[in-house]
């Protein structure tokens, strides 16, 4: 009867997802991933050949796994960009429990792949590093618990984010991968201060990470040999960096030629850790500062976005996402032109690797959902209001 007299209620017909998607998202954000890992396959044609000569394999066949991982860390990207901050966060707790306890079986199932550090696993096709995968998982798990100490009666989540953090750091710190524990104290710390850490604090943080810096110079020869190679006038013409330094310096600004580059047959680690040393030799200082803008658009853009944000745990996990991937960009580049001492760290999405392909892929994913475009008022404006 109501519907013959009032007439029938109209059906409110959701937006299709794609559509939404597409609208939602921070396209300039997926177009920079894009081509950075166009330019790690580019790369990937010039550095693989030599490495699979020497390992009795055809001459693109690194190319083709590079290939199918970035298949499937877009498709990762894709079905975490989709999500909501909600689905993000209960997906990020889910990982971490994972991925932590695959870190902590390391010792005892774990290989070293002839490098010294118990890093991965061997899966017969391939391997698994679960390090690369645990920071974006701790990220929003650390975002999450200081969101939620700010909540009246909330629990403790700074303090439980710090305990964490200074566990997952001693394990990283026993393989010994000082690259992943420095990324993933700086993510910590990121957020913390994000979060309203006090000053005095940051700075008795920052006093730890020096002394403890120094306490590993003085216990581990490995890394006490790093720095001092790092500290040094002259550099090793027969070490990696000094492979990487030479081959930058023959590259000059405009590079030796496609194909004419001869660092990729000397390091052997030209296709991961020192892919930027085969960008700058054949393609010159013009590719490294395309690479390096594509980063920084990657992640200034994210920060911008997410200014607008009300929610808390959007805001720390966001930047903690964005603030670790453009720092793991710049240990890697830095590490090459002889800025920072040297560390194993892959350059996300151009260097080779599955799991640093993958988890790049989810990491951006995950920073995709939460600076999605939504229904909300804007930060500033709150801020705004309350002022008047």
């Amino acid at each position: 009867m109501t519907e013959m007299v009032h007439g029938a209620a109209p059906v409110t017909v959701g937006e299709p997802l794609l559509p939404k998607w597409w609208r939602t998202i921070d396209r300039w954000t997926l177009v920079c991933v894009c081509a950075l890992f166009g330019i790690g396959l580019l790369l990937g044609f010039a550095a693989s050949p030599p490495l699979a000569y020497r390992n009795g394999l055809e001459p693109f066949f690194y190319v083709q796994r590079q290939a199918v991982f970035g298949a499937m860390g877009f498709v990762a990207l894709l079905i975490c960009s989709m999500m909501s901050p909600q689905q993000v966060r209960r997906a990020g707790v889910i990982a971490f429990v994972l991925t932590f306890a695959a870190l902590c079986l390391l010792p005892f199932f774990g290989t070293n792949f002839g490098k010294g550090a118990i890093r991965w696993y061997s899966l017969g096709f391939g391997s698994f590093q679960p390090s690369e995968f645990l920071k974006p998982a701790y990220v929003i798990l650390a975002a999450w618990l200081m969101a939620a100490s700010q909540d009246l009666g909330g629990p403790p989540g700074r303090s439980i984010s710090a305990l964490l953090t200074t566990v997952i750091v001693g394990i990283l710190a026993m393989q010994p991968d000082y690259g992943q524990a420095s990324l993933i104290l700086f993510g910590w710390g990121v957020m913390y201060f994000v979060a309203g850490a006090p000053m005095l604090l940051m700075v008795a943080i920052a006093g730890l990470v020096v002394a403890g810096g120094v306490a590993a110079y003085n216990a581990s020869e490995h890394v006490a040999r790093r720095i001092d190679g790092y500290l040094s006038a002259e550099i090793d013409p027969n070490t990696q960096i000094g492979y990487a330094a030479n081959a930058i310096r023959e590259g000059g600004v405009f590079g030796v030629g496609v194909g004419e580059g001869e660092v990729k047959s000397y390091l052997p680690d030209a296709h991961t850790d020192f892919i930027i040393a085969v960008a700058a030799e054949e393609y010159g200082l013009i590719l490294v500062l395309i690479i390096v803008a594509l980063y920084a658009t990657v992640t200034l853009r994210s920060l911008a976005r997410l200014l607008r944000e009300r929610d808390p745990f959007v805001r720390y996990a966001g930047t903690g996402l964005a603030c670790v991937l453009g720092m793991q960009a710049m240990i890697n580049i830095g590490v090459a032109v002889r800025l920072l001492p040297t560390k194993g760290m892959t350059l996300p999405f151009v260097s080779y690797g599955g799991s640093s392909v993958i988890a790049a892929g989810i990491t951006v994913g995950m920073l995709l959902a939460l600076t999605r475009t939504r229904p909300q008022g804007r930060m500033e404006d709150l801020l705004r209001r309350r002022a008047g």
